[in-house]
């Protein structure tokens, strides 16, 4: 089953996306479950599939796509965790490395990303996102992907020249990651760790890998983080970038306005989004 969350008419809802559109899963369980993540928190999943053979409601060329999880109360990140990315950056800790982005620095499929006016640095890395479905602490690795609601692709944006002694302030520009275009429920993805992941600019493939390539598993990245944090339904976890981003390249290769970015991971959906300079901030004085 794949769910997204999106706009239709101007009201926010979710739904189980099929082939010709949404079956729209807001005007049937809206009343318990407001969106995509009260759906998880509520234990909804197996509720929602008595809808999966239901005519659609709406064409996807008539939503206007939210990130899958608007409001995650944590979205946590994995830096440096594909083996080309770690020789691309010299990198040798051998604990995960962590950071984290804020829920308004995210967007949606088909929506704009915002390049950041004071970077000149914009780059690009396509990951993994992992969605927790049933919360915790301390959960073993062992145990850890029965706690996982589903998969989605990421386009993680990094204003590489804010990145200066930690990575905080080169990723929580506002609407720099975009999160699509929907979730692959967990039944659908068997193992993580058997998927193709490739990220294209202007159509040219700029990173190409499969996530057995990661050097932390998604189940030992679980226990890692639930170890010093107690985990919530429609909590995001980005899992890392493959090698080849834009940075690393000879010579730098940046995003810039008019540009297209997409990912795609198998089995999981291809997310797209042309990058767009972020609006000046005007600001007004008070009377």
């Amino acid at each position: 089953m794949k769910l997204a969350s999106f706009i239709y008419k101007g009201k926010r809802s979710y739904g189980i996306v099929q082939a010709a559109g949404v079956v729209d899963l807001g005007r049937r369980l809206g009343d318990r479950y407001t969106d995509l993540k009260a759906l998880l928190q509520g234990n909804g999943l197996a509720e929602a599939t008595r809808y999966l053979n239901e005519a659609v409601d709406v064409p996807l060329d008539a939503i206007t796509f939210l990130p899958v999880i608007e409001q995650p109360e944590k979205i946590l990140c994995v830096g440096m965790n594909y083996a080309d990315k770690r020789k691309e950056f010299d990198q040798h800790n051998p604990a995960p490395t962590l950071f984290v982005r804020f829920p308004d620095s995210q967007t949606g499929h088909n929506a704009p990303v915002l390049k950041p006016r004071h970077s000149s640095e914009f780059d690009y890395e396509g990951e993994l996102a992992v969605i927790i479905g049933k919360g915790g602490e301390n959960i073993c690795r062992e145990e850890a992907l029965r706690h996982v609601a589903g998969y989605s692709c990421y386009m993680d944006g990094s204003a590489r020249d804010w990145q200066h002694t930690w990575f905080t302030a080169g990723k929580n520009w506002r609407k720099t990651g975009a999160f699509g275009p929907w979730m692959a429920t967990a039944d659908e993805i068997p193992d993580p760790h058997q998927l193709a992941i490739r990220t294209w600019l202007n159509g040219h493939m700029v990173q190409e890998d499969n996530t057995r390539s990661m050097i932390h598993t998604v189940a030992e990245l679980i226990e890692y983080i639930s170890t010093f944090t107690r985990l919530s339904p429609g909590d995001v976890i980005i899992t890392g970038s493959p090698g080849g981003v834009g940075k690393k390249r000879n010579p730098p290769l940046f995003m810039k306005e008019g540009d297209r970015i997409e990912v795609e991971i198998e089995n999981i959906g291809h997310l797209s989004n042309v990058i767009v300079e972020a609006p000046a901030q005007v600001l007004t004085a008070a009377h």
